[in-house]
């Protein structure tokens, strides 16, 4: 930067400045800014030319009072101006005062424009990097717009000074999170991707934050980077403190740029090239060296350094999940760190342990750390260790330590902070129910856990314990045993009042032999906590005591007098009064049989994944589940017709929406809302409802302005423009979800689209999850507002009227920061989704075969393998295709055969498909026949590119 003169000192400014801070009173600050304003403003108009200097000057004052918190409404053209001048303190000011005043969509925006298109053709490196730090500064559209094309060619010029070469890399960066599809680096990439061997560290260290930004979203033009990011780390890390002297902050080489670099080849997976491959193994394991090395120094700056490179080379290491030996020495390192006098330093490592710990490799080596963790949850001073010491538990927890850490967590639970009670509560109830063998331990668990944390023990626990003593029989005695003990404490909760009339109700009868526990003495015991219960639990009670009457008829006539009394039929809750009314009816005039039929037992309840995940996922801060744990859909029930996806195009689909706020902030927990749910299917709908958290969705007579999804573009705050064209990798996001219901469909830098969906028969059901991943609201979504790091939900409601070929267009419009953001995707519903698996035996199928024999009926594709020929690979993206997988029906136990009706509301179309791999040359063969030809080409189509 050039020195400033004596004569840049501004000694007016000074003044003024002094002025202000010297004023007494708000009244007087405001009364010398006024004047001062008066007074620039004269001379802005005056007929005497100002010079440069006493523009400058001026423009200054201006932008001090603007960051006092004053409006200016004057200078603009005075500070556009100054960008025409030579003088370097004169150019940054008039900079300055754009970057902060000027708005985008001003009028003076084309005269700004002219002026930084000078600066970049200047070649004057001082006044290039001063465009270049406006152009970032204000990150508009409309500066994405005139030099997204220009900047990618300074970068790579040959010419460019390394300064400047800085500044354009930071600036494409900043427009490209602002406009991505305005920064398309094309012919660019190659050459941006060489600038990790550019010979200046700073350049380097500009290149790669624009190079992992660019990789995250289209990794495979970027891919070129990992041989020479690794190239580039390991001459960091074999270097000495001294060879990179510059570079080199309190011993260590270059520690912001080795971040970068790990961050980098983490949006990659492990390099095929072994040469590459070992280079990276030798640079991480000598990371893990130099962590165990006597620190070079004793200040906190060198400790950070080198533990911020540690952190990011253990998170390589758990991206990869691919080096036992790596994976382990990465956990001992971090089981040093729980013990570490730093506060920070036991966070990090209890949060990375939480990683490795769900590793095939690393899980042993996690649990060596029990007792270490546990120590840490009972003696941390702050609640947030705690926490991740809690998480850790839960996350190292199997078949045998689960007692031990369950126990653990219960003892904790007794005096843990209330912050983080309820997320405890569903961590134990979730081990207890994951790892029992033993169901009365899983009951007496339960009950505990109601006791010592009954007010943050939410509906799903209590539900899930019923679930399971109805569904098991062994337990029942157990568990109204055992409920009966706890409701003879004087302090009950009102959860385990719940918990206990429901199992007494259900299966009093089994501990009624008992003399201590006779059915008398089990109402009696009941009925002395009514009074001091909430309606709901008053409600769940009476139902009790009318099934005693089935179960106890000797207590009939006790009952009866409670249900005739003022208190309850004249109940001012509606819901009681109806209750006692009815049921002293339906006791009063039924005979023994028919109440035996109405009061009978609860069937057993269908097996489904315990909703207590989802609350938890639900529970979970922003970040802390992935985005992958969606893919995995963890279902212990497994997804209807086989987790295939189904859709159709405008044409074949009658689509209802209706959109509901999610009630999670959770971006990245999409799963969150997905268990599947205890409502019956409507009556309208053949549908489950599978997001219990949601509700049923019903079908609304047409889209509203509000809604993402739109079949023709509607006016609206966000203006009438038309929807975008559909991105160019629309075509591989939704062959995606051609062999799978759930997954991530699109994420930018701003916004996250997960889907979670069902299908049966003709109709499905689809469920949108849109993330915020800014910090900045989104306007007019799903909901009006879109908080930053908030999510929205959207339910589609899916009929297919006929087959089809072309997916629906999925179009998003919202405004972030001023500017409008026009996505159009393809909406993953494929023609396969609303597949009905058929099983036939294998004479029956070569008869279909050989039935649809004409030309039409056929398609066949001969391709080449995309992938590993890995035939458990194979039958579950088969599975997954939505058609039953046929085994021992082919002669060749190579081949694969699968067979399926399409439904669709207009006819049932029959197809048969034929898998001939062969393993040799790497090749396929794939036939589908089916009765109608459109259908064989387009599933033709659809699975060839799955393969």
């Amino acid at each position: 930067m050039p020195a400033v003169s004596k004569g840049d000192g501004m000694r007016g400014l000074a003044v003024f400045i002094s002025d202000i801070r010297n004023c007494k009173s708000k009244e007087a600050e405001i009364k010398r800014i006024n004047k001062e304003l008066a007074n620039i403003r004269s001379k802005f108009k005056g007929d005497k030319a100002l010079d440069g200097y006493s523009k400058k000057k001026y423009v200054c004052k201006l932008l001090f009072i603007f960051l006092l918190g004053h409006d200016i409404d004057f200078g603009h053209m005075e500070a556009v101006n100054l960008l025409s001048s030579n003088k370097y303190t004169e150019k940054q000011i008039g900079y300055l005062f754009i970057s902060v005043l000027v708005n985008s969509n001003s009028e003076l925006i084309r005269l700004i424009n002219n002026a930084i298109k000078n600066d970049l053709a200047s070649r004057n490196p001082t006044f290039m990097c001063l465009a270049l730090h406006c152009i970032a500064n204000v990150g508009s559209r409309e500066m994405a717009e005139a030099f997204a094309g220009e900047i990618p060619r300074i970068l790579v010029a040959g010419d460019t000074m390394d300064s400047v070469k800085q500044s354009a890399a930071l600036c494409l960066l900043r427009l490209y999170k602002t406009s991505p599809d305005l920064v398309l680096m094309g012919e660019w990439t190659s050459r941006v991707v060489h600038l990790l061997n550019d010979q200046h560290m700073g350049v380097v260290t500009a290149a790669i934050s624009l190079i992992t930004c660019l990789s995250q979203k289209n990794p495979d033009e970027f891919k070129t980077c990992v041989s020479l990011a690794v190239s580039r780390l390991s001459r960091i890390v074999s270097s000495a403190s001294t060879d990179l002297q510059d570079y080199t902050y309190y011993f260590v080489p270059a520690p912001w740029l080795s971040c970068k670099l790990l961050r980098l080849l983490q949006c990659y997976p492990p390099p095929e090239d072994g040469a590459v491959k070992g280079r990276l193994v030798e640079c991480l394991e000598t990371i893990l060296n130099k962590a165990q090395e006597p620190p070079k120094s004793k200040k906190v700056q060198h400790s950070n350094a080198k533990n911020a490179i540690l952190f990011e080379a253990i998170s390589l290491i758990i991206h990869y999940d691919s080096e036992p030996n790596l994976l382990v020495r990465a956990c001992n390192q971090l089981g040093q760190f729980l013990q570490h006098r730093e506060t920070n330093l036991r966070y990090l490592a209890l949060e990375s342990m939480c990683t490795l710990a769900s590793s095939e490799f690393s899980h042993e080596a996690v649990k060596t750390h029990i007792e270490t963790v546990i120590n840490a949850l009972k003696t941390e001073r702050d609640v947030s260790v705690r926490q991740r010491a809690a998480d850790l538990l839960y996350a190292m927890c199997d078949r045998s330590n689960a007692k031990q850490i369950v126990a653990e967590m219960l003892s904790y639970l007794e005096n843990a902070d209330y912050s983080i009670r309820e997320e405890m509560v569903l961590k134990v109830a979730i081990l207890a129910e994951k790892y029992a063998v033993d169901y009365s331990w899983y009951v007496d668990t339960i009950l505990n856990l109601i006791r010592i944390a009954g007010d943050y023990v939410s509906e799903e626990v209590w539900y899930r314990v019923i679930q399971i003593v109805i569904n098991r029989d062994d337990v029942q005695g157990y568990a109204a045993k055992t409920v009966f003990e706890a409701l003879q404490a004087p302090a009950c909760h009102e959860n385990m009042v719940k918990v206990g009339g429901y199992i007494l109700g259900e299966f009093g009868n089994l501990i009624a032999g008992d003399p201590r526990s006779s059915p008398l003495i089990q109402f009696n015991l009941l009925h002395s906590k009514f009074h001091l219960c909430s309606v709901p639990t008053r409600a769940l009670l009476l139902s009790a005591y009318i099934k005693f009457i089935n179960l106890f008829p000797e207590t009939k006539p006790t009952i009866q007098e409670v249900l005739r009394s003022d208190s309850q039929i004249r109940n001012s809750d509606v819901e009681l009064q109806q209750r006692a009314v009815e049921y002293l009816k339906l006791s009063s005039i039924a005979s023994t049989d028919v109440l035996a039929t109405v009061l009978e037992e609860m069937p057993p309840f269908p097996e489904r994944e315990s909703s207590i995940l989802a609350k938890l996922k639900k529970k979970k801060g922003p970040g802390a589940v992935s985005v992958s744990e969606l893919e995995d859909g963890k279902r212990e029930g497994g997804e209807l017709n086989g987790g295939g996806e189904r859709g159709s195009d405008p044409s074949a689909i009658a689509a209802s929406n209706a959109s509901t706020p999610s009630p999670s902030a959770d971006l990245l927990g999409l799963r969150s809302a997905a268990p599947i749910g205890s409502a019956a299917p409507s009556a309208g709908s053949l549908l489950v409802d599978v997001f219990s958290e949601a509700g049923p969705a019903a079908p609304s007579s047409g889209a509203n302005d509000d809604n993402f999804l739109s079949s023709a573009p509607s006016s609206s705050s966000l203006g009438s423009e038309d929807p975008a064209p559909p991105l160019p990798e629309s075509d591989e996001l939704l062959n995606k979800f051609v062999c799978k219901n759930n997954g991530v469909l699109f994420e930018n830098q701003l916004l996250q689209i997960g889907i979670k969906s069902e299908y049966r028969q003709n109709l499905g059901r689809m469920y949108l999850f849109y993330g915020n991943k800014t910090s900045v609201q989104f306007t007019k979504p799903v909901e009006p507002l879109v908080e930053g790091g908030a999510q929205v939900q959207q339910v589609i409601n899916i009929e297919c009227l006929t087959d089809f070929s072309e997916a629906p267009l999925l179009n998003i419009k919202f405004r972030y920061g001023g500017a409008l953001q026009n996505i159009t995707l393809k909406l993953p519903v494929t023609i396969n989704k609303f597949f009905q698996p058929t099983e036939m035996a294998s004479q029956d199928f070569f008869q279909r075969w050989k039935q649809l024999s004409l030309p039409q009926q056929e398609a066949q594709k001969i391709f080449k393998a995309n992938n590993a020929m890995d035939t458990e690979v194979l039958k579950a993206k088969l599975l997954g295709l939505g058609s039953a997988l046929l085994e021992n029906v082919d002669p060749n136990p190579e081949n694969f055969v699968c067979a399926g009706v399409i439904q669709t509301k207009a006819q049932q179309v029959g197809c048969l498909l034929r898998l001939e791999p062969n393993a040799q040359a790497q090749m396929y063969r794939l036939t589908l026949r089916s009765s109608k030809d459109s259908v064989s080409k387009r599933l033709c189509e659809l699975l060839a590119e799955q393969f």
